[in-house]
């Protein structure tokens, strides 16, 4: 990441809504990530550098895209790692209550995206509850998909 970039997303950062197009999806994306990678009390940054290729299929190959995603998703895990108003419990009731108001947001959950976390955690426990997050969303997802149609 360039110098220029860091400015910009400082830039962006105080006025993200207004300039970051189609905002409240990627800030859902986040949500996804920074779960998953939050429930590993020893977040790698190779967690980051799987959210960034992700991002950059996700977004054919728009790297400030990417990097906008790959930040947020860090911004919310700092967030919950330092206790900061957000807990894990709040970011799931977050994303619920986001599917019901935009339940077309239940097809940004892709399951084979987030399996590649589970890799880098080597501790069984945290591993388990992984899957049972990964688990989690795709419940949601099923069930937000049926109400939809």
């Amino acid at each position: 990441m360039g110098l220029a970039f860091k400015i910009k997303h400082h830039f962006f950062n105080a006025f993200r809504e207004l300039f970051v197009h189609h905002h409240g999806s990627l800030n859902f994306r986040a949500k996804i990530f920074a779960l998953v990678i939050a429930a590993n009390d020893n977040p790698k940054v190779e967690n980051y550098i799987i959210v960034k290729e992700t991002a950059i299929k996700i977004y054919d190959g728009d790297e400030n895209r990417a990097n906008l995603l790959m930040l947020s998703t860090k911004e919310l895990v700092q967030k919950i790692k330092d206790n900061n108003g957000l807990y894990l419990e709040t970011l799931i009731s977050n994303i619920q209550k986001e599917l019901k108001i935009i339940p077309r947001y239940a097809n940004k959950i892709n399951i084979n995206d987030l399996e590649p976390f589970l890799k880098l955690s080597h501790d069984p426990d945290t591993k388990s509850y992984q899957k049972n997050i990964l688990e989690f969303l795709e419940t949601l997802k099923e069930e937000t998909l049926k109400k939809k149609k």
